[in-house]
């Protein structure tokens, strides 16, 4: 169980990813983002080492607000081998240094997201500790999901976590209002939009993988 500490961060994860995400290939804005933290949940490490948090962040420097989908993973000492995935470093009032990498590089976060597509693990609420979000859902019907290491490839659209079996995770870090034709699997999830609705729509897909010739 993850416990949440109401305390500083310098620099706030805002600012991390203020300066993160324009490097990212699907950003669709032009110059520096204007960001508000709108929602998102978090799942839970067995070990109690890794915090993980998929945050949902709105952009208002364009012309219409645009959500991203910022899966990050939060670690007391570097993750090795991961230095291409590093968002930045905290400092934490209660905590300490933190280090915040782009979660689907993280092993931890990937077992758990694939965990909670096949229902074995809960979405928990962002900001309270040991309170279920009922507000993520999620579906499968395949078989058991491979864990282990994947190949993860971005593009305009987005981030591929491609398994040892083929299939393919899809993060929608624009969440998309529909699963994409012929999906295997979802997770939704909700926040609330810039007109003080709450809006809902498609976090991440499974596809399975495409049989030869």
């Amino acid at each position: 169980m993850a416990i949440i500490h109401h305390t500083t961060l310098k620099p706030t994860k805002l600012d991390l990813l203020t300066t993160w995400l324009p490097t990212r290939p699907w950003y669709a804005g032009t110059g520096t983002p204007e960001l508000t933290k709108a929602g998102g949940f978090r799942l839970d490490d067995p070990e109690g080492e890794v915090g993980m948090e998929f945050m949902v962040a709105v952009d208002s420097s364009g012309p219409e607000p645009v959500a991203y989908l910022a899966p990050l993973t939060y670690r007391a000492a570097p993750l090795p081998g991961a230095d291409h995935a590093l968002v930045g470093t905290m400092e934490h009032g209660v905590l300490g240094p933190r280090w915040a990498y782009d979660g689907i590089h993280d092993p931890v976060l990937r077992t758990e997201l694939l965990a909670l597509f096949e229902g074995r693990t809960q979405a928990q609420a962002q900001s309270l500790t040991d309170t279920p979000d009922h507000e993520v859902t999620h579906s499968y019907t395949g078989p058991g999901l491979p864990t282990g290491p994947g190949e993860v490839t971005e593009d305009q659209d987005g981030t591929g976590l491609t398994l040892p079996d083929g299939t393919v995770l899809r993060l929608h870090r624009r969440p998309r209002p529909t699963a994409p034709e012929g999906a295997a699997g979802q997770i939704s999830g909700a926040w609330d939009a810039p007109d003080g609705t709450r809006a809902r729509a498609v976090f991440a897909t499974l596809h399975a993988a495409r049989s030869a010739g």
